[in-house]
């Protein structure tokens, strides 16, 4: 019981901070996260770029320091008596120089004026001339500073005193100015890490209110939304904000109300088209028993009720089809479409000849490419073509020289292929096409149901084209079939 205790408890000290790391690496990766990252990343970046200049600022006080102090080493040179200085002395001025040899530059001549004893021995030399730096300049040389090798010395020819005294020469330890300079870095960095973090966190807090609670705000209602469209207490609130997030918020609730008003307009079609369909079951059995009344009318030896039989029997039939087109249309989904390469020419044949055996003869005029090529499904493209040319047909009852007449032209683009079916019937009229394409809108032919263009449209939309109706006329109608172009 023990061992398994302790067990237990290992693993609770394991999970811990597992459970911590990954508690902080999800709120790093959060929006809050990224946007605090990049202030105090944005930050240091700038504090970087400023840094190398001050540095090299740094460095040339530093050196303008050590000619000063020693001009006025020299000139207790200068100044002493006829006894010189003496060795005290003499290390005393250098010390408080940082030098090793102080000397003056007369005529491009440098002439020692002080210096240690033993020298600087054989150790490298680099001459400095601070007046003759450029910016660029001393930013290189400071980087070489850091980068140095140790025992170096800096040989500083400058005018000191703000160029009153002549040029001095000073030998100092680079030693000296690399120390001083890392210790200037380390207090630079740590003042840019509390900027950073102190400009971070205040922009944080900024862009925390003004941006990222908003959107937040926003998410989460788009969440609510989606998953309860229908529940009111799911609209965002709106604020009083004029910019661009207030914006979103109107249109969002403006969505959320559109969606809803939606959902409620299909519940009601929904009730209606469950209504239609039972009384359109009802009804049919009632027509199927006046049909077979009316099939026994029709028969009869008394030719004035055999005729009116007979149009009892159309007028039955028309109501069965109008009620079987319904109930079809209600729960018909169309399947997806299985886009394939079809010849165009020998589709719009095969359709035209099941139209002609089930409507009627026309003089056919195909003047499609045989071998122009569509991306179609060859049951939607058959069920397209049908539906116009018996639409076609049935136009021209009463035309004396009938005539279906399709032509085909590959668009600018390649990609869509443009059908035109022209008839020469009376035209399409105006109050029909209003409508042309709306489920059971207003029809030109007797029993006609008005789902047989709006399949059509539907067809085509799905294998990514589109029906219309291109020109309409006295002299015949000419609907537009566009049709994906087979890809080369």
């Amino acid at each position: 019981m023990d061992i398994r205790v302790d067990s237990q408890t290992s693993a609770e000290h394991r999970a811990a901070p597992l459970g911590a790391m990954q508690a902080v690496r999800k709120a790093l990766l959060s929006m809050p996260g990224k946007l605090l990252g990049l202030s105090i990343g944005f930050v240091l970046l700038a504090e970087i770029l400023i840094f190398f200049p001050s540095a090299a600022n740094y460095r040339s006080d530093w050196l303008s320091e050590r000619t000063d102090d020693a001009y006025l080493a020299s000139l207790a040179v200068e100044t002493a008596d006829e006894m010189g200085l003496g060795d005290e002395m003499i290390a005393n001025l250098l010390t408080s120089a940082d030098a090793v040899i102080v000397g003056r530059v007369y005529d491009g001549m440098n002439v020692p004026l002080l210096a240690r004893p033993g020298g600087i021995g054989a150790a490298p030399v680099v001459e400095v001339m601070l007046a003759e730096e450029h910016l660029f300049e001393r930013i290189f040389n400071t980087i070489g500073v850091f980068l140095a090798p140790e025992g170096r010395y800096l040989l500083i020819i400058d005018e000191p005193m703000a160029g009153e005294a002549g040029l001095i020469s000073v030998v100092v330890p680079e030693a000296g100015l690399k120390h001083d300079l890392f210790a200037y870095s380390g207090r630079v960095l740590w003042l840019s890490i509390f900027i950073a973090v102190m400009t971070g966190g205040l922009i944080y807090l900024c862009l925390m209110f003004m941006f990222v609670r908003p959107m937040r705000k926003l998410a989460h209602a788009m969440t609510q939304f989606q998953q309860d469209p229908g529940n009111p207490a799911c609209t965002v609130a709106l604020s009083r904000r004029s910019d661009e997030i207030g914006e979103a918020e109107s249109a969002l609730a403006a969505m959320q109300d559109e969606v809803r008003t939606a959902f409620r307009q299909r519940e009601r079609l929904a009730a209606l088209g469950g209504a239609v369909a039972r009384i359109n079951h009802d009804l049919r059995n009632v027509l199927t028993s006046a049909q077979l009344i009316s099939d026994r009318l029709s028969s009869n030896a008394d030719e004035r009720v055999a005729a009116m039989g007979s149009r009892l029997v159309r007028a039955v039939d028309r109501g069965i089809r109008l009620c079987e087109d319904t109930l079809q249309y209600g729960r018909s989904e169309e399947r997806p479409p299985e886009l394939q390469p079809v010849s165009l020419r020998a589709a719009l044949d095969d359709a035209a000849g099941d139209a002609f055996a089930a409507t009627g003869a026309a003089d056919w005029r195909n003047e499609v490419d045989e071998l122009l090529l569509v991306e179609a499904d060859p049951d939607h493209l058959h069920r397209i073509f049908l539906n116009l040319f018996r639409n076609a047909l049935q136009a021209m009852e009463k035309s004396p020289a009938p005539l279906i007449h399709v032509r085909a032209s590959l668009m600018a683009s390649g990609e869509s292929v443009c059908v035109e079916v022209c008839d020469t019937g009376p035209g399409v009229p105006a109050r029909i096409a209003e409508t042309l394409f709306e489920p059971f809108g207003r029809t030109g032919s007797k029993g006609g149901s008005g789902l047989g263009l709006s399949i059509v449209r539907e067809l085509a939309r799905v294998m990514g084209g589109d029906v219309r109706l291109a020109d309409n006329s006295q002299a015949g109608a000419v609907f537009e079939v566009r049709l994906r172009a087979k890809a080369n």
